[in-house]
């Protein structure tokens, strides 16, 4: 089985098929599907997805360029939901937001769904763009967190914090201008290693440029399998038991 460790689902491009979707991505393997949250307007949908069907489950949080939607209690009339898993996805972006004041302010509301986190016993879904020395700072603070870095950046500093770190692999490895993450991939310990599709975006090679969706962590799975030299099974043996672990699904 392959766990889809984060899956826009209740994004508006799944609104018409979302039950063929999940049915292609059963078909093919993938038995669970995690929707962190990204924008509060879509958490609703998630939530009843996850109701709806036994195998999805969510993260409450906002992400880091949705922050002027944020408020405490999105989080809390949430997140003991049973089927929430997770804080996140939060984290900080630099890439889209350049204004110091509103990365300041990424900071505050990152550690503050942090904090969330740790209160709640939750391990948190990091989004990091073009903010990793920002963001390695601050997780250092929090000894007794953990979590996943989703869409890891290749980035030899964020290794560093495998101890309670988990690091999200998606179509972006079998991207040919992918040599960073390929050439970092090994170092990464196995027992770290979870695979995701961040549907609809980033689709795997060869179908760039359409719509993702979980079907496709397939070509992600081949490609560890391939990096790491093993079996595809075995590589699903791993990485499930790793998501299982960190989200206690």
């Amino acid at each position: 089985m392959i766990i889809d460790t984060h899956t826009h689902l209740d994004n508006e491009k799944f609104i018409d098929d979302v039950q063929n979707v999940i049915k292609r991505a059963k078909e093919a393997g993938v038995g669970k599907f995690i929707i962190p949250a990204a924008n509060p307007k879509d958490l609703q949908r998630a939530i009843e997805l996850a109701e709806k069907y036994g195998d999805v489950y969510f993260g409450v949080g906002v992400h880091p360029v949705d922050i002027d939607k944020y408020n405490d209690n999105l989080l809390l009339k949430n997140i003991n939901h049973p089927k929430c898993v997770a804080v996140g996805e939060i984290g900080l972006d630099y890439y889209w937001v350049k204004d110091e004041n509103q990365r300041k302010k990424q900071q505050e509301l990152f550690i503050r769904q942090i904090e969330i986190a740790k209160e709640f016993q939750k391990p948190i879904i990091i989004h990091v763009r073009e903010a990793t020395k920002d963001t390695y700072e601050i997780i250092k603070k929090f000894d007794k967190i953990k979590g996943v870095f989703h869409c890891f950046n290749a980035s030899e500093q964020l290794l560093e914090l495998s101890k309670n770190f988990y690091y999200g692999i998606g179509g972006v490895i079998t991207f040919k201008n992918a040599k960073k993450l390929v050439n970092i991939f090994p170092k990464i310990p196995k027992n770290r290693i979870l695979i995701e599709t961040d549907a609809p975006y980033l689709t795997p090679h060869p179908f760039r440029g359409k719509r993702n969706e979980p079907f496709y962590t397939t070509l992600v799975r081949d490609k560890i399998a391939g990096l790491w030299g093993i079996d595809k099974k075995e590589v699903e043996n791993i990485t499930t038991e790793n998501a299982k672990r960190l989200f206690e699904i």
